[in-house]
This record gives C-alpha cells, structure tokens and sequence, in this order.
C-alpha cells in the first residue's frame, strides 16, 4: 500500500523537519502581513544556503527577533546587531541582519500609509488568489518567472535586499501565491481545493 510519504514532492527526502514542512505549511496561502514579513526575510537568509538549514534554525531565528514582530525589530539598534552577530543559533551575516532590520522598518511604512498593507503588496502580484499549476516533474518546477520577477523589482525599489526573482520565486511557492506541488504529490489536491475555496483578498487588481 502506497504511503502519502511516497507520494511526496522528491525534494522532502527523509528528514522529519522537512516533511512536516512540506505536508503542513509549504504552499498554504498566507495572508497575515507579519508571518509574509517572516517568510521573506527568512528566505533573505536562505540565499546561499539550503532551506533546509534555514528550517532548522528557525525557532532560534524566532527567539533572536523578538517574534519577528516589525514594530520591535525596526527598533534594533547596534547593540541588537552585535548581540545578533553572536548569536550562534542563527546564520550571522550582518548584510542579512540589516536588511531584516530594514525591512521591518519599510513594513511599518507600508502598513501606516497603504490600503491593504503588505498582504495587498505581495498579493497583488498574482491577482489576490492562489495559481495553481499542473507540473509533473521537478525539472518543470521554475526557478523564476515574470511574477517573481515583477515582485521583486517592486520590493527592491521600496528599499527591500535579499530579494532577488529566485528568492522571491522561493518565497511565492512557500506562502502559497502558486502551488507547484507536482501534481502526483498528496498535497496537490489539497491545496488546490484549499485555494478555490479562498476569495480574492483585497479585492486586488492585477499588477501586470
């Protein structure tokens, strides 16, 4: 009898942390503006690396930014910076911790002075509603598309860093903007019913 583990997407291998990632929150749309905060700057500190090391030390990422709440660390001063720098349980790269700090600061702005708030930001890009794609293969999977690439010329001219066409590519497959689950993995149904059931958020405009 056939597992829902052999019927996985091939790049969850056998590691626990990763399968719980992809069966539990890998592609779920995701519309609360701080968690988006989260995932973006958390695959800011992906580049170069693998996510999979990035996973690992996300609870240690959590505790190291208060949360990830944008209002306190868009407070973080030099001595958050150093304290961060000695942090051991989180990638220490002061190119990535500034541009979390700075990114926090350019939420805050973006919550204050536009309608629909970060949400609206990131989703606009694919009309406020999850695409679902058909793929059958890892090699179909792309590694960047216009939509990631538009969002990030969008974010990069607000200021944001560590969000090149392939991070934000990573970053739109995990908050569920596409589904690219493979389409024999037992979680590409289920997330494409989750996501003909959602409304378009914001009622958004396209930002083609």
């Amino acid at each position: 009898m056939t597992s829902p583990a052999d019927k996985s997407c091939p790049w969850v291998g056998d590691d626990p942390l990763y399968r719980a990632y992809h069966d539990e929150e890998w592609g779920v749309p995701e519309f609360d503006d701080r968690a988006l905060y989260e995932k973006l700057v958390l695959d800011g500190f992906q580049a170069g690396l693998s996510w999979i090391t990035i996973l690992r030390k996300r609870e240690n990422f959590r505790r190291a930014f208060e949360g990830f709440r944008p209002e306190r660390v868009a407070r973080f001063g030099k001595r958050d910076i150093a304290r961060l720098m000695n942090d051991a349980g989180i990638i220490r790269s002061n190119l990535k911790i500034d541009a979390a700090i700075s990114g926090a600061r350019l939420w805050l702005d973006i919550m204050e002075k536009e309608r629909g708030g970060f949400s609206q930001l990131i989703w606009k890009h694919v009309d406020g509603r999850p695409q679902t794609n058909r793929l059958k293969r890892m090699a179909d999977i792309p590694a960047k598309t216009e939509m990631s690439e538009k969002l990030a010329k969008d974010l990069k001219s607000r200021g944001f860093k560590f969000c090149g066409p392939v991070i934000v590519y990573a970053f739109a497959q995990a908050v569920g903007m596409v589904n690219d689950h493979i389409v024999s993995c037992h979680r590409y149904a289920e997330i494409a019913a989750l996501a003909a059931k959602l409304p378009a958020r914001h009622g958004l405009k396209s930002a083609k």
